[in-house]
């Protein structure tokens, strides 16, 4: 056997054992290697088109800022400055990486990796299709409440691993930053869950092409998530961890060429990723309208189309709200994530919760139809 075989081999054994979340082994075919090369190369394509999304949309959002700023924006290298995110990885690959002397390069190195790799890590879980999904989880919300708590351990060992106080305020500010809003995220996805009894995302998509978006259903649950992904993804009026004015450039300010590649490419792969999970949880997904008297293939060309609109419209909030909205001081963001948006929470979802048990209950349901029968009388 050649040297390739045997690689593959000790792969595909070492993620049977370990039963790894980036693949669903549930029903693995070890007859062959089909199942095993069909789930590599979704894997391949899906992270090769992270990745290249994520150099586009840095494009976009710098041509989206410069039209609201009356600029031009990038638009030297290539036709219309398309390649300009080609020239800005040119470049960080090309600088040199300085570490700081006093520095602990170990953690130094790991936490930029850590932080890429848990934002990859998200995308394993993100259906986007019945099919086209590398880990069907039955319990993928769960999943995704863990790498969110996760990824505060990156930006904290990035920061105290740097040996530099801009770096560990940053850090520290991001940790009490992400632990407010995760709370505050958890209990907004518990409304999903007790509406359909279930963690798997597919299965919450299903729910609202049969009963309707949950956007009508939850929309404070909707509003309230959405600033809690601002406030996950360190995006404007949430960005305190890299305030420019108080901390240089937060937690990453000692960090250089690759390694400061892998926090920008870490967090906009996280926005891209809280984009589509927001258009899954709470827009119907993938999901449209069938219409009778169109065939097959225009049914699902239109409802490729409309969930490219819907995600692009809130990838566009994203860049709206960076424009638009100035940043909070640190008090006012914590005032808003423990005693106004925690509370706001709670209080919907104690709400859902009775909303819920009132029109499930038969015996309150039969009621209600008798006292129509008697007002209709």
């Amino acid at each position: 056997m050649s040297f390739d075989y045997w690689l593959i081999y000790i792969l595909w054994k070492f993620f049977i054992k370990l039963k790894i979340f980036f693949f669903h082994i549930k029903n693995f075919d070890i007859s062959g290697l089909t199942t095993l090369t069909y789930y590599f190369l979704t894997t391949i394509v899906i992270l090769l088109t992270v990745i290249i999304s994520v150099a586009f949309f840095t494009l976009f959002e710098r041509k989206v800022l410069a039209s609201i700023q009356s600029r031009k924006g990038p638009n030297k290298v290539g036709f219309f400055g398309l390649l300009q995110p080609v020239a800005d990885g040119l470049k960080l690959i090309m600088k040199e990486t300085v570490v700081p002397t006093r520095s602990f390069k170990t953690v130094f190195f790991l936490s930029a990796i850590y932080s890429f790799f848990l934002s990859l890590l998200l995308w394993t879980i993100f259906p986007f299709s019945y099919f086209f999904v590398i880990s069907d989880m039955e319990y993928g919300l769960l999943f995704f409440f863990i790498i969110s708590v996760l990824h505060v351990y990156s930006i904290m060992l990035a920061g105290w691993s740097s040996n530099s106080r801009y770096s560990f305020l940053g850090g520290l500010r991001s940790s009490a930053q992400l632990i407010a809003y995760d709370v505050t995220m958890v209990i907004v996805l518990l409304n999903i869950i007790l509406f359909t009894k279930s963690l798997n995302i597919i299965k919450i998509i299903e729910y609202q092409s049969t009963h309707g978006w949950f956007i009508f259903y939850l929309p404070f649950s909707f509003i309230i998530f959405l600033i809690c992904a601002l406030a996950e993804t360190n995006r404007h009026p949430f960005d305190l961890p890299e305030a420019e004015a108080e901390l240089v450039s937060g937690y990453n300010v000692e960090y250089s060429a690759v390694n400061f590649s892998l926090f920008f490419l870490g967090e906009y792969s996280s926005m891209l990723f809280m984009a589509g999970f927001t258009v899954h949880l709470f827009l119907g997904g993938w999901t449209f309208i069938d219409f009778s008297f169109l065939s097959f293939f225009w049914n699902k060309l239109l409802a490729f189309i409309f969930y490219i609109l819907k995600l692009s419209s809130i990838i566009y909030f994203f860049v709206i709200i960076r424009a638009a909205v100035p940043r909070y001081r640190y008090d006012q963001l914590m005032r808003i994530g423990w005693k106004y948006l925690l509370p706001l929470a709670f209080a919907n979802f104690v709400l859902n919760c009775f909303l819920v048990y009132f029109f499930s209950n038969p015996s309150i349901t039969a009621e209600i139809t008798s006292l129509k029968d008697i007002f209709n009388d």
